[in-house]
């Protein structure tokens, strides 16, 4: 990776970490447990702890624990070289015992990938599940621990019953368990469950976090999700496809923010409290395709690839976010525009 990508990072890291510097003194020469380490989450948190670390001091020690780690040394060789990083090799499923130091963990194991859902969704189940439990079994282990941030999703709403507002936290929609296109959303729900009784009857200092889409550097253009595929087929010249109802609205929230607002809830996060995590801006397929294409200098093509005649009900997934800023005071420090902007100038650079 060139130096200057490794330097727009630090700067996105820079304007996330805003005027939260003093919030996170709690942090300081603590260590950390990331499951799930080297994936989009991890990296984030990665690239926001070294920022903390190396001009701030911090010295924060990260643990990553990941299933493969030589991906994760070849893919972002500037994070693991860094002395406050030690990797871990182990799938979450089978963790008995971690590093006696460790007093904070985030809990984001596990792929949001529902091709992988779809292909085996019997693994997928049994990771969120197990992995949960044992590593809330190993954290009873430890001598002490501060705060275990579990990684949610925004699926476990399932279909919003006003689906034309926010969706807040206490207001679960339906979801159809007869499916196997269930398998990710239902064990999302049996983990904050699993949560849950390890936070009433073992009293763990646990805080759930919802995360909605996400966009940034390190989320791979292949991943299955509308606003990755826009921008690869934009940087391959076209076409764009849309497939499904060009209506479906989402928001966005850029990883840095997305790091820094994490290593909030785990400094300050009310024990026992649910967050949604994510962008507040609501962006239809429709325009957010018109906003990718403005980004290139060449004449991209849109094509809607679905019946006019009987078009799929639009889907929206849009967070409230009014209880993370109250709590935690954060603030979404790059807006939409500006993050798709330096996320396609991020893979123009590191290409495809």
């Amino acid at each position: 990776m060139k130096q200057e990508t490794i330097n727009s990072l630090k700067a996105d890291c820079e304007i996330s970490l805003s005027d939260y510097l003093e919030s996170l003194e709690g942090l300081k020469d603590q260590s950390i447990l990331i499951t799930g380490g080297t994936g989009f989450v991890g990296k984030w948190i990665a690239e926001a702890v070294s920022l903390l670390n190396n001009e701030y001091n911090f010295n924060i020690k990260l643990y990553l624990l990941a299933r493969n780690v030589q991906e994760y040394k070849e893919e972002v060789p500037h994070l693991a070289k860094q002395s406050f990083i030690n990797l871990i090799e182990q799938d979450v499923r089978n963790v008995g015992i971690i590093p006696e130091d460790v007093k904070w963990v985030i809990h984001a194991a596990g792929s949001p990938d529902n091709r992988k859902h779809s292909i085996n969704p019997l693994k997928t189940m049994d990771t969120f599940y197990k992995g949960t439990n044992a590593i809330l079994d190993a954290c009873l282990r430890l001598p002490s621990i501060n705060k275990f941030i579990h990684l949610s999703s925004n699926n476990v709403y399932g279909q919003p019953i006003h689906p034309q507002t926010q969706i807040k936290e206490n207001q679960l929609g339906v979801l159809d368990c007869n499916t196997v296109k269930a398998a990710y959303s239902e064990s999302k729900r049996m983990a904050e469950t699993v949560c849950a009784i390890y936070r009433n009857q073992q009293k763990l200092p646990i805080v759930i976090i919802r995360p909605f889409s996400l966009i940034g550097p390190y989320q791979g253009l292949e991943k299955p999700w509308a606003i990755n595929n826009f921008i690869r087929d934009s940087i391959l010249g076209g076409p764009i496809r849309i497939l499904g109802n060009e209506d479906t609205i989402r928001s966005y929230l850029y990883g840095s923010d997305m790091a820094f607002w994490l290593l909030k809830a785990l400094a300050n996060g009310k024990r026992g409290a649910t967050y949604n995590l994510g962008g507040d801006q609501p962006i239809s397929l429709k325009d957010l395709s018109g906003k990718v294409t403005s980004n290139f200098s060449n004449k991209i093509e849109v094509l809607v690839k679905y019946s006019k005649q009987y078009p799929a009900h639009p889907s929206v997934s849009v967070p409230d976010t009014t209880a993370i800023k109250q709590d935690l005071d954060v603030k979404q420090t790059i807006d939409f525009d500006l993050a798709l902007k330096k996320t396609i100038n991020w893979y123009k650079h590191a290409g495809i």
